[in-house]
């Protein structure tokens, strides 16, 4: 968490304001939260950049600068970026202000102080090894069958993993998996045309409702005005304690671990491999 329909919402939402805005200030309250280069640089580089444009690449923020330099944020397990009145004083967990010169600013809070920023030439320096993103029209199922074809490892770690495909997380991915019908220990190479294709159609359609419903709010993700989003209230397995039923069959739903991840599957709807 946040994963990519959380980011892709927090983007959307902060464009009206911070598009066209000038960076008057910054308030670094934990220095380590900044990657690239040092804390006094990345201040005193900032200051007077004005915002042109904010994209999103897997689970980072790009905001491009009017000096040419681009300023990527991550906001890892616990991020969110809340907009603020500029007398508005901190919390107890935001990190770092960036002051806009409208007299909006813009609170980073991160109560486990995971997130991290670079201040860099070019954004392929941070999200170059990313792999594609799914919501894009050149993600098709062939795209995805070619890069399953020689990876003996686990399906829910492949979609886990950001050099696979960009921007799915823990969460997103057992509900992938579940409205696929794709056991979560399924090798990649195992998968057949027909799953593939499946596989390809729940990751579109999971990512897509999610950013409808404007992310999931199951522990620490806020909008930028402070509001929840839905998308919790739509999953079928993520986040149920095991043992919960499943919508469909009402047999009680399993949790295993993958590469270190807690998976949550349903037996019937996702038949073990065998």
């Amino acid at each position: 968490m946040p994963e990519l329909p959380e980011v892709e919402t927090i983007k959307n939402e902060l464009v009206p304001y911070v598009l066209g805005r000038r960076i008057s200030d910054i308030t670094l309250l934990w220095d380590r939260m900044v990657r690239q280069p040092s804390a006094e640089e990345f201040r005193s580089q900032l200051v007077g950049q004005g915002i042109l444009e904010l994209s999103r690449r897997g689970k980072y923020m790009i905001l491009s600068l009017t000096g040419g330099e681009v300023l990527i944020i991550h906001l890892k397990m616990t991020g969110s970026l809340l907009v603020k009145p500029e007398a508005v004083e901190p919390e107890k967990y935001v990190r770092a202000i960036f002051h806009l010169d409208n007299g909006d600013a813009i609170h980073f809070r991160d109560p486990r102080k995971f997130g991290s920023m670079w201040l860099v030439p070019n954004a392929s320096l941070v999200v170059g090894k990313l792999g594609p993103e799914p919501l894009e029209p050149d993600f098709t199922p062939q795209v995805l069958a070619e890069r399953l074809e020689k990876r003996s490892v686990p399906i829910k770690a492949l979609l886990c993993d950001q050099s696979f495909v960009a921007g799915i997380g823990n969460m997103y991915a057992d509900e992938v998996l579940y409205a696929a019908k794709i056991h979560p220990l399924r090798l990649g190479n195992s998968l057949s045309r027909e799953e593939i294709e499946q596989l390809h159609r729940a990751i579109q359609l999971i990512l897509r409702v999610a950013i409808e419903d404007k992310g999931a709010s199951v522990e620490d993700y806020f909008r930028p005005d402070g509001g929840v989003g839905k998308a919790h209230f739509r999953f079928q397995v993520a986040h149920r304690l095991s043992g919960e039923l499943c919508p469909i069959h009402g047999i009680p739903i399993e949790r295993i671990v993958v590469r270190g991840r807690g998976t949550y599957f349903c037996p019937r709807c996702q038949p073990q491999p065998v």
